[in-house]
């Protein structure tokens, strides 16, 4: 028997950009665990500290009802999971869904009659229902929509953008059966201020997710390619922009290198489901190249600014301010900015870097190699 929201014992998997807010604003409303097989992470969050800089000590200290931990045996008596881990790219950029079926294992060995799991990980459509669900069946032993539940709830998380917070932002959600699905609406209900938007499926869940940064990405490739059409033409592309602006239906895009965990990976989720079902999405394909390619691009505009005022490459001195993939942000995973630098390096020319709010020693790697 399905429970009510108020008898569900609530544990969050996952404490990272996604996951901690989500705890913190249910923890100021309700008993929640969070859990993170990180035990640094935990650490560090018990003494009120957030690296993410997504959450305030004074928001941590209000969220009276969370608790923290990074041994599993502790979230094995609840009866509500969110999942919230990443979902990466390879280097052959097709997803990396192993934290997913990773936490789906351990999750899937905890359920009871009755429980739900949802899901808040970014993936392509089908993936809850059609590759996590037969995890969770076989660490269980359990008969999905029989004798456990899931749903699925796209994260929308805006890392950096303090006018942005989770409660601000309209929730999408979704559950693999009618009553499930005004469950788990009912669920985020208790949190988010901006209101819900319960969708007819998880798949429609899952694939509305996928489509909000595709849609992103392809309008910047664009505004890419525009800008360097316009860089050949010695037209200036703000200006160009600006004055384009002024049409009441002009779509206020702009040039730059998009990286971060969602605009540059999320699409890759997408044609990975589109190629296995045959079909070859070429404009999002298209879009993504020029998008990873405009690190080499910017590179080779530096190098013809030096050239100009007779500076040899391999002479130059050059300083990066910034290295997070947006800016006021410590966010630097899978951040174009490495990848500029990188080529900077490749061309001789010597580098140094300044983002006060990033350890440098999690990009030194990337840099180096």
């Amino acid at each position: 028997m399905i429970k009510e929201t108020h008898e569900f014992k609530l544990a969050i998997v996952g404490l990272g950009y996604v996951g901690l807010p989500l705890a913190v604003e249910f923890g100021s409303k309700r008993p929640v665990i969070g859990y993170d097989l990180k035990k640094s992470r935990v650490t560090e969050l018990r003494s009120g500290i957030d690296n993410t800089r997504e959450v305030t000590a004074e928001e941590l200290v209000a969220a009276k009802h969370l608790r923290f931990t990074n041994d599993s045996n502790e979230i094995a008596d609840s009866n509500f999971y969110i999942i919230a881990v990443p979902t990466p790219i390879d280097e052959h950029k097709n997803p990396d869904l192993n934290p997913l079926f990773t936490a789906s294992e351990m999750v899937g060995a905890m359920l009871n009659p009755g429980d739900i799991v949802v899901y808040e990980s970014t993936v392509y459509p089908g993936c809850t229902e059609e590759d996590c669900v037969p995890i969770l069946e076989k660490a269980s032993g359990l008969k999905f929509n029989r004798d456990f539940f899931c749903g699925y709830s796209p994260e929308r998380i805006n890392p950096g953008d303090p006018n942005r917070r989770i409660s601000m932002i309209t929730k999408v959600t979704s559950g693999s059966t009618t009553e499930v699905a005004r469950i788990i609406d009912g669920l985020y209900q208790q949190i988010i201020t901006a209101g819900t938007h319960m969708a007819p499926s998880i798949k429609v869940a899952e694939a509305a997710k996928i489509i909000e940064n595709t849609q992103r990405d392809l309008n910047i490739a664009l505004m890419n390619e525009l800008s360097i059409i316009f860089n050949k033409m010695e037209i200036d592309t703000d200006s160009v922009l600006e004055a384009a602006a002024t049409k009441w239906n002009f779509l206020p895009f702009s040039p730059g290198l998009v990286g971060g965990h969602c605009i540059g990976v999320d699409p890759y989720y997408l044609t990975h489901r589109s190629k296995a079902l045959g079909y070859n999405p070429e404009i999002i394909l298209a879009g993504r190249k020029l998008n990873d390619n405009m690190p080499i691009y910017i590179a080779e505009i530096v190098t013809q600014m030096l050239q100009e005022r007779n500076v040899n490459i391999e002479r130059a001195n050059i300083l990066v301010l910034g290295l997070a993939f947006k800016e006021n942000c410590p966010d630097v995973r899978n951040t174009k900015v490495v990848d500029l630098i990188s080529e900077l390096l490749s061309l001789g020319a010597q580098v140094d870097i300044c983002d006060p709010l990033i350890d440098l020693s999690e990009v030194s790697q990337s840099i180096s190699s």
